[in-house]
């Protein structure tokens, strides 16, 4: 991989990332390494929000998150905490959310419902480091 830093081993960014998401669990692989991807970037230090749309919505219900995608694979309950532990966000489509007919009450403590206005808010002027899944 090419990549232009600027000594500190980052691309001269904010230190943000965005993960955006669009599977849910019939996809537990893609799940598994979206949070692997967002996990990194949480514990690495960089302000981490993964945008959640279409069925991933689901993923941000309490008690929803359950499972090993694959062997070999940490269980994604656990990304999920270490996720949240380190202060890792969740930005829910209210779109998606809503024609899913699912409870706002039930949202995990890291994940609000909000979309892409609130998220180009958070990326701000530095910008950020994105992957989609």
């Amino acid at each position: 991989m090419n990549e232009n830093t600027n000594g500190n081993g980052d691309n001269g960014s904010s230190g943000k990332a965005v993960i955006s998401l669009t599977t849910g669990l019939e996809d537990a692989e893609k799940v598994t390494v979206a949070f692997l991807v967002a996990v990194g970037a949480a514990e690495g230090g960089r302000s981490t929000l993964m945008f959640l749309t279409k069925e991933a919505v689901r993923l941000a219900v309490e008690g929803t998150v359950h499972g090993v995608a694959c062997s070999g694979c940490p269980p994604l309950p656990d990304l999920v905490k270490r996720f949240d532990a380190a202060g890792g966000r969740l930005l829910v489509c209210p779109i998606c959310f809503e024609a899913k007919h699912l409870d706002e009450a039930a949202l995990v403590s890291n994940a609000e419902i909000g979309g892409t206005v609130p998220m180009w808010r958070w990326i701000g002027d530095g910008g950020a480091v994105t992957f989609s899944y």
